[in-house]
């Protein structure tokens, strides 16, 4: 693969960039360039902004079209992508170093999945209901597009964590101007092609890659009427205050430090498989729901280590686009090097590394880190503290059922977590204490059809479910 494109997708047409600068993407696996594109400008996003301005605001655009209408053209966007599934996921998995298993699931098919998702449930919806005023006549109250959406996507699940702001968005009526992070952008290129394929009108999505710098242009662009944003809780604080200053709506999906709670009636044997590899360690451990702490009652803490140890290290690790490959390499060198870091916080604090902790011998190239386990971790040490975003686990023990509880609350983050046990009842009077915005009985997957997202510094509003609409809607009432 060496794909290099001189264009970008604005108002519709590929259009050349107002700069030479270029973004280069180096394979995960092999360190090789794979392809480059042109980086965008804050003339660029100008131009981007414009086009989805005037996509928004044309009488008869986007915006006005019937619901109906929309949802057809949601559903053709989606046929265009899933007839470039077999190139979308290969390149992602290239970038990135998701294994080409789970980007086949999470690249390829959900995008599709999530617009006719949408398209569905905005076909036959008026927008508008008619309530019985309290002061004796009808009101009716509208839900109206919001406007033009800046989308800044990361790079673990790109095509997917775009699908989360525009399926829903496009269903509503917004049009978009769409960031990709510099390390996944080839895939991006796939998705214009796609959205040119399903004719959408020219403005209604544009893709313009590009950095931080520019990324926080757009931001605060004075066109710009919502913020869509997935990434760390430090960028997600920057962005908040800038909305916050401009009353911008904005919907944040941030990191997490997710407890996974195994109770002590626990059947090993059924939990130490492949749903617990999916709970902690999916996507190289690069998920922000990932339930990195594992709590263990300490009646059975030797047990539930070596279970665990005897399972992370017997993973699969290597060349993402072989499909026998359970743990593929970091995103990107600087990303190794930040993991690398909590490896050796870790040793420092006095856990006991118990799996892992350095590069795998057999693989020379790549951006690999042997899957990872510590023991003997207290809450308070920085490892139990801070996002890894990475294949590392932290095994903490508890005395009793509060303190499994109170320990997985103390945490500043609340996205995800994880019950494992015999007893469901248990598990969810358990899940029902924890402070966080999803929780997984003995397995973790999100549903599309219920809201995600998290609270405290795992960021604001909910993505998926009918919920999602509302981001995406402004209402207003018009009294009779």
């Amino acid at each position: 693969m060496n794909a290099h494109h001189d264009s970008l997708f604005i108002g519709g047409r590929w259009v050349a960039p107002t700069s030479n600068e270029r973004i280069t993407v180096l394979g995960a696996s092999t360190e090789d360039v794979l392809g480059s594109v042109p980086h965008g400008s804050e003339k660029d996003m100008d131009a981007a902004v414009a086009a989805a301005r005037a996509a928004f605001d044309d009488p008869d655009g986007w915006a006005a079209w019937e619901p109906a209408r929309r949802a057809d053209a949601l559903h053709r966007l989606a046929d265009a992508l899933e007839r470039r599934v077999k190139d979308i996921t290969h390149v992602v998995s290239a970038q990135n170093g998701m294994t080409i298993r789970l980007s086949e699931q999470v690249e390829g098919a959900l995008p599709g999945i999530l617009l006719r998702y949408y398209a569905d449930l905005v076909r036959d919806d008026s927008g508008e209901t008619v309530r019985d005023g309290m002061l004796g006549a009808p009101v009716h109250v509208r839900r109206e597009p919001l406007g033009v959406v800046a989308a800044i996507v990361p790079w673990n699940a790109p095509q997917l964590l775009s699908a989360t702001k525009y399926a829903p968005g496009l269903a509503a009526g917004g049009t978009f101007v769409l960031k990709p992070s510099p390390e996944t952008v080839l895939d991006s290129v796939l998705f214009a092609e796609a959205v040119e394929e399903a004719e959408l009108p020219p403005g209604v999505i544009n893709v313009v890659p590009a950095g931080r710098e520019v990324g926080a242009y757009l931001v605060s662009h004075p066109g710009v009427d919502k913020v869509a944003f997935t990434g760390s809780t430090t960028a997600g604080r920057q962005i908040a205050a800038t909305c916050g200053t401009l009353l911008r709506p904005v919907t944040l999906e941030l990191g997490g430090k997710s407890a996974a709670v195994m109770l002590d009636d626990v059947d090993l044997g059924t939990a130490m498989a492949e749903p617990f590899v999916q709970a902690t360690l999916l996507a190289n451990g690069q998920a922000c729901f990932a339930s990195t702490r594992i709590l263990a009652p300490r009646s059975r803490y030797d047990e539930i280590v070596e279970a665990v140890a005897s399972l992370v290290g017997g993973l699969t690790v290597g060349d993402p686009l072989d499909s026998a490959t359970q743990v593929g390499p970091m995103a990107s060198a600087r990303q190794r090097e930040r993991v690398e870091g909590y490896i050796e916080k870790g040793r420092a604090e006095g856990a006991r590394l118990v799996v892992g902790g350095s590069r795998p011998a057999d693989l020379d190239k790549g951006y690999y880190v042997a899957p990872t386990v510590f023991a003997d971790v207290d809450n308070a040490q920085v490892i139990a503290r801070e996002e890894i975003f990475g294949p590392v686990l932290s095994v903490i023990p508890y005395a009793d059922e509060d303190d499994a509880v109170r320990i997985a609350n103390d945490s500043e983050y609340g996205l995800g977590g994880t019950v494992w046990t015999n007893d469901e009842e248990r598990a969810l009077r358990v899940a029902r204490r924890m402070h966080t915005g999803t929780v997984g009985v003995n397995h973790y997957t999100v549903d599309p059809a219920a809201p995600f997202g998290g609270v405290k510094a795992s960021g604001l509003g909910r993505e998926f479910g009918p919920e999602a609409l509302l981001n995406y809607q402004q209402t207003k009432s018009i009294y009779r």
